[in-house]
């Protein structure tokens, strides 16, 4: 047991260092953790960096194999369970290594990074110095970015034409005024803040950072999008992922959490709907006027900071009560409003969870009910509240660098469900908008595996729509180009919800009487992000046999 703990912390240790972004937003204070050196690094897409990720995998394999299962704690096991299907599954899909897309249009690395190097917090000096190595790396990262999208046209891999043009067109954007970017403001207001440093050397280092970003990042931007633009009639395949040899293959790997087949998943995603539109006829057949009222319905407030402090209090008749957590709303910058998410959380490190950030895309629109369901997905009872929890219940480190999207996302989604009862609204009315939202997010689910796994083109969306009474046809060509860029994003939140739905129906079937809705959460908190046949297999364990 004492060997099993060393061996996830060496591995944690190994993991963490390899990208000094990741580094910095997982660990407030390397040192406390032993890491005292570590190379910066803005992480690495060449060829011999996919051969070092296969060898670390392979004596991940290895190691595992070397401890007796039986041996372990139960929470031992847990960690050995997730890191055994991790390493597997990761070793079968290396070879599809070029199917992966680190530009796709709105979760892509030229999309994100700029945010996340805006929000990199300055503790230290060293942490400005850190900051400004990075930025030095940039140009040679998106060197390598370039040749990965080189190597995937060689393979007749490349994104599509459509794709190409947004990706350029988001590049051209972010650097249109280059001595009015934003990471140089963001960059003068942090350092600002730096009581260590002397008035000189703030000015010497916010020298250096406009420098960096005018003769580095801009430039950097600027020759991506020019590699694209050279590259953007080689994308082959107008449709989506199936229209590859292995793309189906690819897609299904893209599923994380969930071992059922696409096929089975349609069925799911299909008997959800129509359930939710019988159950909706019902409650419109009953009362007419619901229809009315879920247009013209008005919330107490649309202050995000006083939603988020009211989803905080009425949650805790629910939810275990997370330890005390601060928040700030900021907004996403004006260039990056259209390709941005609608809104995003940003994981706080696990040694410094209390201070956190939620980032609301104006460009979204949000008003009424949708600015309150966000808030509840991002913040409470969703991602900020998830990673609070998951931070303070000892989880060994090494989880944390795992990406269990299925299980965050469908977390998100499945309490942003909740969250419709807790906005003070009628009974009635917030089920029937909570119905509304859960058939919109299992028709972009259809279509993401129609289009991903069945060969849909936008005639077939826009079909598939018009069932639906849906006939907006530019709303169905926009809906089809974002799905076909960003291939199983859909599936992350709406099968992750459908999964929690799945626990909890069997946590109810098994505890009877004794289940609470506050105990369920509270199993499936602590044990945290995993593939959901693995949480199934633990979840009784975690829930005390009172149900309280």
């Amino acid at each position: 047991q004492s060997e099993f703990d060393t061996y996830t912390d060496e591995l944690f240790e190994e993991e963490v260092t390899l990208n000094t972004i990741a580094l910095h937003y997982t660990l407030a204070d390397p040192a406390a953790y032993g890491i005292n050196d570590y190379e910066i690094s803005l992480g690495s897409v060449t060829d011999e960096s996919l051969s070092e990720s296969v060898t670390m995998l392979e004596n991940m394999r290895s190691s595992l194999d070397d401890f007796s299962y039986p041996a372990l704690r139960d929470d031992q096991q847990l960690t050995y369970d997730i890191l055994d299907d991790y390493s597997k599954l990761e070793l079968d899909n290396a070879k599809l290594y070029l199917y992966s897309e680190v530009l796709q249009p709105s979760t892509g690395t030229h999309t994100q990074l700029p945010v996340l190097l805006a929000e990199y917090t300055f503790r230290c000096e060293k942490d400005v110095t850190d900051y400004l190595e990075l930025l030095s790396l940039l140009p040679s990262y998106f060197d390598e970015i370039i040749q990965f999208e080189k190597s995937k046209a060689n393979a007749g891999l490349f994104m599509s034409k459509q794709n190409a043009d947004t990706v350029i067109s988001q590049c051209q954007d972010f650097i249109e005024n280059p001595k009015s970017c934003f990471l140089i403001e963001t960059f003068d207001n942090r350092i600002e803040s730096l009581s260590t440093l002397s008035t000189s050397a703030k000015e010497e280092y916010r020298s250096q950072n406009e420098t960096y970003v005018l003769k580095k990042i801009i430039p950097a931007y600027k020759n991506l999008a020019a590699a694209i633009e050279e590259l953007k009639d080689s994308g082959s395949n107008k449709g989506g992922l199936c229209n590859y040899e292995d793309g189906k293959d690819y897609y299904e790997y893209l599923v994380t959490g969930s071992s059922d087949s696409i096929k089975d998943l349609q069925k799911q995603v299909e008997q959800k709907r129509k359930e939710d539109l019988l159950q909706l006829s019902e409650l419109l057949t009953k009362n007419p006027i619901l229809a009315k009222e879920s247009e013209s319905y008005q919330l107490d407030t649309s202050d995000p900071s006083q939603i988020l402090a009211q989803l905080k209090e009425t949650i805790k008749k629910d939810f275990p009560e997370a330890p005390d957590a601060n928040f700030t709303v900021k907004y996403v910058d004006e260039a990056l409003e259209d390709y941005l998410s609608p809104a995003f959380y940003l994981t706080s490190p696990i040694d410094d969870y209390k201070e956190n950030s939620i980032y609301i895309n104006e460009g979204s629109h949000y008003e009424k009910m949708k600015l309150f369901t966000t808030l509840a997905h991002e913040g409470f009872p969703g991602h900020l509240y998830q990673n609070v929890f998951a931070n303070t219940s000892g989880l060994p480190s090494v989880r944390q660098l795992l990406n269990y999207s299925g299980y965050t996302e469908g977390w998100a989604t499945y309490v942003e469900m909740i969250s419709y009862q807790y906005a003070g609204l009628d009974k009635d009315l917030a089920k029937v908008l909570q119905l509304n939202q859960s058939i919109l997010l299992s028709l972009y689910t259809s279509m993401d595996m129609g289009i991903h796994y069945q060969g849909w083109d936008a005639s077939d969306v826009k079909n598939f729509l018009s069932d639906y009474g849906i006939s907006n046809a530019s709303a169905a060509n926009d809906t089809y180009e974002y799905i076909l860029g960003e291939p199983a994003n859909y599936l992350k939140y709406y099968i992750g919800y459908l999964k929690f739905l799945d626990l909890q129906k069997y946590a109810k079937k098994a505890l009877s009487e004794n289940y609470t809705d506050r105990a369920f959460h509270e199993a499936v908190l602590r044990i945290g992000p995993a593939p959901f046949d693995i949480i199934k297999k633990y979840l009784l364990d975690y829930i005390p046999k009172s149900g309280k």
